[in-house]
């Protein structure tokens, strides 16, 4: 029987908390009725009591995972190479491995500058044009937004 305080199942918060460790997901959000629960890894459970009218549409597809802080990226600087999707960047092909690209390296147009994995599919992104690197703007396993700068090539 799962006990409960002021009527929220701390059950069912241990048994979200658990999902998360099983699955490494950063973030997860239940609604049951009136009650919504968001159990993050990034920062701390949260209880939300509302009416379910006035909360929007639980979605799967609308769970995106807490951004990771990172160096601070120029969002106008004409020579970033953007995320050309959603999901979380690995400078290299495997843990522990030779990254594919470093700061002051030349490379070449198509070279793989990283991998974004987004849906359990890795894709790698190519440069689009070949120069030098002057700046790796993200971390290894960092989740990253659509159009968010990760790499100069000048």
């Amino acid at each position: 029987m799962s006990e409960k305080k002021n009527g929220i199942d701390k059950g069912l918060i241990r048994d979200l908390a658990n999902i998360l460790n099983e699955t490494d997901l950063t973030e997860i959000e239940v609604e049951q009725e009136d009650l919504r629960i968001r159990v993050s890894r990034a920062g701390t459970t949260q209880y939300v009591q509302a009416p379910i009218a006035s909360a929007p549409a639980f979605a799967p597809s609308a769970v995106a995972a807490a951004p990771t802080p990172a160096a601070p990226a120029p969002q106008d600087n004409k020579n970033a190479v953007t995320a050309p999707m959603v999901g979380t960047v690995y400078l290299a092909a495997a843990p522990g491995a030779r990254a594919f690209i470093e700061v002051g390296a030349t490379i070449k147009e198509g070279q793989t500058l990283l991998i974004i994995e987004a849906m359990k599919t890795m894709n790698q992104i190519p440069s689009p044009r070949s120069g030098k690197i002057t700046e790796i703007l993200v971390n290894d396993s960092q989740p990253v937004e659509y159009g968010q700068p990760l790499v100069i090539i000048e």
